[in-house]
C-alpha cells in the first residue's frame, strides 16, 4: 500500500546570507493508494518544497510524513522522482538511460534487458533504443526519464512539473501519453503544477496551495459526469467549471503572494 499522510508539516528554509524563510506551515493532507493528486498554486507557495519532502531529498523539520504507515526519512526505491529537465545522463543511450537504475539495483543482466526493453516500449520508444538524449526531442526525452522512473518499480511516482519545458503541443500528447501509462502501470502521482488546465486534466483530486508559507487551502475532487474523453471532455461546460473554479482559488493567492490587491 503507498498512502501518504502529511501531517501539521512546517519548513524553514535558512540560506547561508540572509534571513530564514517560512515555506510551510501547518500542511496535512493524505493521498490514497493508487491516486492521482495534483499541488496547485502560485510560484513560491511550497509546492516543489512538499514534494522533496515526500521523496526524503530533505529531511521533515516539524510534523510528520509517513508512506504506507511508515516515517520518511530519507529517498528510498518506493518513491521515484521525475523533474522538469529530463536529468538524463547525456553520454548514456536511451537504453543505457533506463538501465541504470536496474543496474544499482542488483538486478541479473538478462532480466534488466528484458526490463528496460519493455519500458522502453512502453513509452512508445521502440527505434530508439541506441539514441542519446541530444537526438531526441523534449517529449522524446521525458518519456525517457518516466521509463527510467517507471522501470525500477516505484510504489509512488513524483512529478515536478514534468512537462513545464515543453512546447505547448508536445505537452498536451505527454498528457495523453502519461494517462495512458497510469491505465498500464498504476500507481499513486504527487505531480506539481502552476497548470490549471493540466491538473484539472490529469488529477483525481487537485490540493490547491496558499501564498507562501504554503498550507492548504482547497481539495478538489475531479470527478465528471460527462462520459466524454480526450479532446472531447475538454470541451465540456464541467471542464471549464473546474479550471474556472481552481483558478479563481490560484488568482486569489497569486494577487496576496504579490503583495497586490484588486
Amino acid at each position: 500500500m503507498a498512502g501518504i499522510s502529511f501531517r501539521e508539516v512546517r519548513h524553514t528554509y535558512r540560506p547561508p546570507r540572509g534571513k530564514p524563510v517560512l515555506a510551510l506551515e501547518g500542511v496535512s493532507l493524505d493521498v490514497k493508494d493508487r491516486e492521482f493528486l495534483a499541488l496547485l498554486g502560485p510560484s513560491g507557495c511550497g509546492k516543489s518544497t512538499l514534494l522533496y519532502l515526500l521523496g526524503g531529498f530533505i529531511p521533515v523539520e516539524s510534523g510528520a510524513i509517513t508512506v504506507g504507515g511508515r516515517p520518511v526519512e530519507g529517498p528510498s526505491p518506493d518513491r521515484g522522482i521525475v523533474f522538469q529537465h529530463f536529468a538524463l545522463f547525456p553520454w548514456k543511450t536511451v537504453r543505457e538511460n533506463i538501465l541504470y537504475g536496474l543496474e544499482k539495483q542488483g538486478m541479473p543482466k538478462p532480466g534488466r534487458e528484458k526490463r528496460a526493453q519493455e519500458f522502453v516500449e512502453l513509452v512508445h520508444l521502440k527505434g530508439f533504443e541506441d539514441s542519446y538524449p541530444s537526438q531526441l526531442s523534449g517529449g522524446m526525452r521525458q518519456r525517457v526519464a518516466i521509463a527510467r522512473t517507471l522501470a525500477v518499480e516505484p510504489e509512488i511516482l513524483l512529478m515536478d512539473e514534468p512537462f513545464g519545458a515543453l512546447d505547448a503541443q508536445t505537452r498536451a500528447l505527454m498528457h495523453e501519453e502519461l494517462r495512458a501509462i497510469m491505465r498500464r502501470a498504476p500507481k499513486t502521482v504527487v505531480f506539481v503544477t502552476h497548470d490549471v488546465r493540466e491538473a484539472v486534466y490529469l488529477a483525481d483530486r487537485v490540493a490547491v496551495m496558499s501564498a507562501r508559507p504554503g498550507r492548504i487551502k482547497e481539495i478538489v475532487d475531479i470527478k465528471f459526469t460527462s462520459n466524454a474523453r480526450g479532446e472531447e471532455l475538454l470541451q465540456t461546460r464541467e471542464f471549464a467549471d473546474k479550471i474556472d473554479h481552481l483558478w479563481k482559488l490560484v488568482r486569489d493567492e497569486a494577487i496576496r503572494a504579490q503583495g497586490t490587491r484588486e
